[in-house]
């Protein structure tokens, strides 16, 4: 069995998390790189990965590299590279190309380059037949990603297809949904495990219960969608179904939670309940509407994890500058003995809370670039004590 190479990808800020989830399915050469990890293993562990990872995005697996001093360079390294042997010219295909500090004018014109390559490839193919693979951007069968650094260009194909975050159990979505792995991601830099209590205070649309229901039941967030892997040549349909079988066994039917989550919009939970319901632990969270400022702990200690509101209209902004204090007060005087993670995009809004932060974890939510806050809860003032104004003297 060969050893092949990947790149998987993540939320940046997760990159250590990422990395201990492959080494865990036994990945080899394992090397955290801005923005995701690099490793090595069988093909069969790409199709593990994709099914048991919670915080990667996408599994690429480097099918090819080359050095470059332009696009013609660009597209004969493409052209070089044995692409019916991966896929056969039936399959729908989409290119995407990304770079940094490559010497070339245009990306989209790069993109076009490789996807000529490939399709004057299929078209040299004597099995092709003259034939070269139909494009299609929106629901590809087979996705080619080029990688362009400022001397080399990397060629994956993509096992995943559509982004990992997408599990197939969210019906529903408020108004800015948090991606699924970053909630993975946070949950497991909390050091939340299933035996805590774990609460969403300001829960939305449920995603980060969620992905903790998912946890405490030992699902494989991949189990109940389709991969990009499934349609390239010689897949190992016995292999796959194997992973998946073992995955299913060790799923627990039914759980026994103390995970609890609120919000002050009905509505929102009502989408809540729809993403557990669809999940199939319609039951496992305890959930209530409520203000966050008033509602009281559900137990003496745990985990507090929540991605509240950050505005981003000026009006948005004015409400929540007078929203993080009375946050920071309801933490300290009603949650003594837990510890809050909280995430956020403005650290103005950040600093308001007037709770010293123990730890803050840069994490993007997308483009979005954010802090995690770690507040150690302790009963009393935690604000930092601003140093004493000497008295004036007219000495």
């Amino acid at each position: 069995m060969s050893t092949e190479t990947f790149f998987a990808s993540c939320p940046r800020g997760l990159e250590a998390v990422l990395a201990r989830e492959v080494a865990a399915l036994g990945a080899a050469d394992v090397n955290s790189v801005d923005g995701g990890v690099q490793f090595a293993g069988a093909l069969t562990l790409g199709y593990a990965v994709n099914l048991h990872s919670r915080v990667a995005s996408r599994v690429l697996w480097r099918v090819g590299e080359a050095q470059y001093r332009g696009d013609q360079e660009i597209y004969a390294a493409a052209l070089k590279l044995d692409w019916p042997r991966w896929f056969n010219v039936e399959r729908s295909l989409r290119v995407n190309v990304t770079a940094i500090k490559a010497p070339v004018k245009s990306l989209d014109f790069v993109t076009l380059r490789v996807k000529d390559a490939i399709c004057d490839r299929f078209r040299a193919h004597r099995a092709s037949a003259g034939k070269r693979p139909s494009i299609d951007t929106q629901t590809p069968d087979v996705r080619v990603h080029a990688f362009l650094s400022a001397q080399t260009v990397t060629f994956y194909l993509d096992t995943s297809g559509e982004p990992l975050f997408k599990r197939g159990y969210r019906r529903e979505a408020g108004e800015a949904p948090l991606r699924e792995n970053l909630a993975a991601g946070m949950l497991a830099l909390s050091g939340w495990t299933p035996v805590m209590p774990l609460l969403d205070p300001m829960c939305g649309s449920g995603t980060i219960l969620c992905e903790a229901v998912m946890i405490a039941a030992n699902r494989a967030p991949g189990v109940n969608r389709a991969f990009g892997f499934e349609k390239l040549a010689h897949f190992n349909a016995a292999a796959w179904l194997k992973l998946k079988a073992d995955a299913q066994a060790l799923e627990k039917i039914s759980i026994q939670s103390n995970i609890y989550g609120s919000d002050l919009r009905g509505d929102a939970l009502a989408l809540a309940r729809a993403n557990l319901a669809a999940l199939g632990y319609p039951t496992a969270v305890t959930l209530k509407q409520a203000n966050v400022f008033e509602m009281p702990a559900p137990a003496a200690a745990g985990i507090i994890v929540t991605n509240p509101p950050y505005g981003v209209r000026l009006e948005d902004r004015d409400q929540l500058a007078a929203f993080y204090p009375k946050l920071g007060d309801a933490l300290k005087q009603k949650y003594s003995g837990w510890t809050a993670y909280i995430l956020s995009a403005d650290m103005q809004l950040a600093k308001k809370i007037g709770l010293a932060a123990s730890r803050r974890t840069p994490l993007f939510n997308g483009a979005l670039e954010c802090r995690l806050f770690e507040y150690q809860l302790v009963a009393g003032s935690m604000r930092r004590s601003k140093p004493a104004v000497p008295a004036s003297s007219n000495d």
